[in-house]
């Protein structure tokens, strides 16, 4: 294993990465490192084609040591998908998906629960809990049942039901919570401070952002290590899209990937966009949102612990944070299933929506590849699509 330590994302401070750990001294989400230099010796690109298509395949920059404690249901290297009709409909002619939806719990969740539950079984953990807003809960319960481990899991009454049935049929103690997520966090911090749980909430723990950091290499690695001009991510926690930066840069480091890098993309909701606010202010820090809601019910988080490395990244890459309208959201879904036959997520057609504004705007231009992150199954959203007025013959 070439993890080396744990380093604080705000003040720096080292930590040691042999025994369970949540956040530096001073609050802020902790950052595994690697021995890169140490990794470049050891393996190059091209021996990840001769492993296994998951996520696994870096494995020297993941954080576990023992492969016996790899728990996995075959996550990872979901598909990009080139979407042509629907990229000339908006005048972006090279515009990818990279399909989330396929992974095993039916979003990029489990990319992070495969690895936090795997290092977390080898550090000695035996019970999770975590808020969520429906599937990080669904795809930690299901890892958590897979290595043996507890799971204690808090969701908003409002989240989507299929995610409180994955919770059920994995065993885990489901505890639903009348209000939004941070209501959520704090039932669970009140079960940490009593003991005998681990807390595995978003970047609360180092490691579910090393399973999200996946992304970021397999989309390079589908596009022949060829980094895309842009890529566009439904921005709630955030954690994806501060894994893909993270990703690039060790990428870049590593020598697999020239210096030029994306411009990353956190698309929020209008009625909850605490990172568009911060972002377009200026701001290093986001305030939390008052009465948030939107119908992409996985990127409402009002205050995102992760806002200071979400608004970095999006600063460091030349990038930019949008907000759209619910109302477009699902024309955007239903449009682009009846042109490409992909049913996206609401987060997923999030994307498309910004995408769509970003190019009208000039901030795309029509020769750039722009890859769109679909994070979960439209199927665990049946009511995007209604079928009320559909005649009966």
């Amino acid at each position: 294993m070439y993890l080396t330590h744990l380093e604080c994302s705000r003040c720096g401070r080292g930590h040691p990465a042999d025994q369970p750990q949540n956040l530096c001294e001073c609050g802020a989400p902790l950052l595994a490192r690697y021995d890169l230099a140490a990794v470049a010796a050891a393996v190059t690109p091209e021996r990840f084609t001769l492993r296994p298509a998951d996520l696994w395949r870096y494995r020297e920059l993941l954080p576990v040591a023992d492969p016996r404690h790899v728990t996995t249901l075959g996550e990872g290297w979901t598909p990009l998908l080139r979407t042509p009709a629907y990229g000339a409909r908006i005048g972006i002619p090279d515009l990818i998906v990279k399909d989330e939806g396929l992974t095993p719990t039916g979003s990029f969740k489990a990319r992070g629960a495969a690895v936090g539950v795997s290092r977390a079984r080898e550090l000695g953990v035996e019970r999770i809990a975590m808020p969520t807003n429906g599937n990080a809960g669904a795809a930690w319960a299901t890892y958590a049942a897979r290595a043996g481990l507890g799971a204690t899991i808090a969701m908003p009454l409002s989240a989507p039901t299929i995610c409180r049935r994955e919770c059920l049929a994995a065993g885990a103690d489901l505890r639903l919570v009348d209000g939004l997520i941070g209501d959520a966090g704090r039932h669970v911090a009140e079960l940490v401070a009593a003991g005998g749980v681990f807390d595995a909430g978003t970047l609360r723990e180092p490691y579910r952002l090393e399973g999200k950091k996946t992304m970021g290499y397999e989309i390079v690695e589908q596009l022949g290590w060829q980094v895309p001009d842009v890529i566009i991510y439904p921005t709630g926690g955030g954690v994806g899209l501060i894994g893909i930066h993270k990703a690039l840069h060790e990428l870049r480091e590593l020598g697999w990937v020239e210096d030029r890098l994306p411009r990353l993309v956190a698309v929020q909701s209008t009625g909850c966009a605490p990172i568009v606010r911060a972002f377009a202010a200026g701001e290093d820090r986001a305030r939390p949102w008052a009465d948030a809601y939107t119908v992409a019910f996985g990127i409402t988080v009002p205050a995102p612990l992760g806002d200071e490395l979400i608004l970095a990244a999006l600063r460091d890459s030349s990038g930019t944070a949008v907000a759209v309208d619910d109302a477009e959201i699902l024309a955007d879904l239903r449009d682009f299933a009846a042109v490409e036959g992909l049913l996206l997520c609401p987060e997923g057609a999030a994307c498309l929506t910004a995408a769509r504004h970003l190019r009208a705007g000039g901030w795309i231009r029509a020769d750039e590849r722009v890859v769109v992150l679909n994070t979960g199954a439209g199927l665990k959203y049946p009511e995007t699509i209604d079928v009320s007025t559909v005649p009966v013959v």
